[in-house]
């Protein structure tokens, strides 16, 4: 009986010096998206047309909606002295323009929308080269693991000596235009 319980306290040694031992040899490292895409001045340009086109598609659909708040006062003003027939055509004209403004809205704003076609345009081939950049460095410098420090929700510390941002930046220099590792701003 001894004999099998110190075969099997051996074992157990065994494999938790095998599992010390593999964790051991397992580097974990972060980046922080946010500071590497704001150093990325493609990033910037495309964040600022979307910007920009959001402006103008806003204006339009606050356009639409104010006219047809005219349209309501307007009826609103008349109704009393309107027959039923115009009164249900001057309500027609008034829900046909809200319902074009809700269509513009869904067309730029949409799940499918202009907007989403438009990040996907601009910002998805620079995310690509991030990811890519980040598997780059993290098969060449041998890490399990890459955090994400602005995803946040899941990084409770890490030491500056693991963050591995400016070397996605430098990595990402290759394909693409970075801001100089001496100009960038850490956001702390």
């Amino acid at each position: 009986m001894k004999t099998r319980k110190s075969i099997l306290l051996l074992a157990v040694m065994f494999l938790l010096g095998i599992s010390v031992n593999a964790q051991q040899n397992q580097r974990i490292a972060y980046v922080d998206s946010d500071y590497i895409l704001e150093n990325i001045p493609e990033y910037t340009d495309a964040q600022e047309e979307i910007n920009q086109l959001s402006k103008k598609w806003e204006k339009e659909i606050t356009a639409l909606f104010q006219a047809a708040q005219e349209l309501d006062r307007e009826y609103q003003a008349e109704s009393v002295l309107l027959s039923e027939d115009q009164k249900r055509k001057k309500k027609e004209a008034i829900t046909a323009k809200r319902q074009e403004a809700e269509n513009l809205r869904m067309q730029y704003y949409g799940p499918e929308g202009e907007l989403f076609a438009k990040r996907a345009e601009l910002i998805q081939p620079i995310q690509e080269k991030v990811y890519n950049a980040i598997n780059q460095v993290a098969l060449t410098k041998n890490y399990a693991f890459v955090f994400d420090k602005a995803a946040g929700t899941s990084m409770l510390y890490c030491s500056d000596k693991n963050d591995i941002s400016d070397e996605i930046l430098d990595e990402i220099g290759n394909v693409m235009q970075t801001v100089r590792r001496e100009d960038r701003k850490k956001n702390n």
